[in-house]
């Protein structure tokens, strides 16, 4: 059977787990996915424990289905060979703190006209603009900032975290929403856009009616 996202083509410049989860769906649904990372370390989590012959689980667990390269996206050379890479592929994903990708000339608004049909998919901490749109934010922190913590545990003990990172997966799931809605559009336009998910966003979408008895009641 032809899987549904067959021809597809993703470039992952993702590290840690909520855009590698993403990109990792989408692979899993057919879809060809180049993962490129930092040279000499590669993704951030190649170095957590536990090991599996020699290879971490918390990367393998976020990474089947990929090939793997590693380019300086800093440098002219790795820019260069960034851009050979975007002339064949349909998506694009990272999760680099807002401006980072500016600074290399890979953003969305340098990239929309060369490539008018990329899906260019931006996972981060609070999102895109805002007063906290430059703050850092793992799975832990946004659990406690958006308020899971809060309604985690037992009366009269403190909060507790959740015990996998449901944070940093929702917001790769809402990515993988997004990116299949693009993908749905551009079959009617022809057009490519920009999606972006959030950490913090996805987080506090998950409060459902928590957050409307609070609103509510004021309890």
């Amino acid at each position: 059977m032809t899987l549904p996202l067959a021809g597809i083509r993703v470039l992952d410049l993702s590290r840690h787990l909520a855009g590698p989860f993403a990109a990792m769906t989408l692979g899993d649904f057919g879809a060809e996915v180049i993962k490129i990372e930092a040279p000499g370390r590669g993704d951030d989590t190649r170095g957590f424990p536990p090991y599996w012959e020699g290879i971490s689980c918390y990367y393998l667990s976020a990474n089947r289905n990929k090939r793997s390269i590693t380019l300086d996206l800093g440098s002219p050379e790795g820019q260069a060979v960034a851009h050979r890479l975007l002339a064949d592929a349909d998506i694009l994903i990272e999760n680099f703190r807002p401006g980072t990708m500016e600074r290399w000339g890979l953003g969305y608004e340098d990239l929309r006209q060369r490539y008018p049909r990329l899906l260019y998919c931006a996972i981060s901490a609070v999102g895109s603009d805002g007063p906290d749109r430059d703050r850092a934010g793992v799975d832990l922190l946004m659990q406690a900032y958006g308020g899971l913590m809060s309604l985690t545990g037992e009366e009269g003990r403190p909060p507790v975290r959740v015990g996998t990172s449901v944070v940093d997966l929702t917001a790769g799931a809402n990515a993988v929403q997004g990116i299949l809605l693009g993908l749905f559009v551009r079959e009617r336009t022809g057009a490519g856009q920009r999606i972006e998910s959030s950490l913090l966003e996805g987080q506090v979408s998950w409060l459902t009616y928590h957050a409307v008895s609070y609103f509510a009641s004021g309890e």
